[in-house]
């Protein structure tokens, strides 16, 4: 059996994938100055914007690094999040990563169907002409990719503002500079973006606010 050092470097040089360097207990342990926000179910947020603070129990490991990192590097603008990330190692962020990608309880759990719930004509039509699906799926639970985000019951004013700050990536409080997220929300009217959320919204999903473990 290989122990955590060599898993992680063989990990590091590309020999095994990089989630298997994670250690969630580890990210158990480091997880407590996450859990004021995104361990409280409905949490809300009232700076920079007022909004719930997204599920991220369930979430895919590689996206909460990729989040991670953006704020880090300014990618993402959010001062609480942007200083969190900046007091993060590489490592910090995929222990992390791997406890709340894997933090949900048997009770929480769902599957997910292929075949979500069909939007109104008026939203089939928006998320058409957006080809939201070609990358955050179908069911808008499995992304294609493994940094993309689940998206299917993330609150819906969450995703209202982050598709609002994709709009606005030079904002300092809230802007997010990502060029295919820029050029696709560009196209739509503030209107048609919060109709999105909201659809996306009530979907059945996988990703869950799990409250720490000691008020469960």
């Amino acid at each position: 059996m290989m122990t955590k050092a060599i898993t992680l470097l063989l990990a590091l040089a590309g020999f095994l994938p990089l989630a298997q360097a994670q250690d969630a207990q580890a990210g158990q342990a480091k997880a407590s100055m996450c859990m004021g926000c995104h361990g409280i179910p409905r949490y809300q947020a009232s700076f920079p914007q007022v909004y719930k603070v997204p599920k991220i129990s369930g979430q895919g490991a590689q996206y909460i690094v990729a989040a991670l990192t953006e704020y880090r590097k300014g990618e993402r603008h959010h001062p609480t999040m942007q200083a969190i990330a900046g007091s993060l190692s590489d490592k910090d962020m995929a222990d992390l990563a791997a406890y709340f990608s894997t933090d949900v309880p048997a009770s929480m759990r769902k599957v997910v169907a292929e075949t979500p719930p069909a939007a109104p004509a008026e939203v089939a039509a928006l998320i058409a002409r957006g080809a939201c699906t070609s990358c955050h799926g179908v069911n808008f639970d499995k992304p294609i990719a493994p940094t993309y985000p689940k998206l299917a019951g993330q609150h819906a004013d969450y995703l209202f503002a982050a598709l609002r700050a994709y709009a606005s990536p030079d904002h300092a409080l809230f802007g997010r500079n990502n060029a295919i997220m820029g050029a696709q929300v560009k196209q739509f009217k503030e209107s048609e973006l919060k109709a999105i959320a909201t659809y996306i919204g009530s979907l059945p999903g996988d990703i869950h606010t799990v409250p720490e473990s000691r008020f469960r």
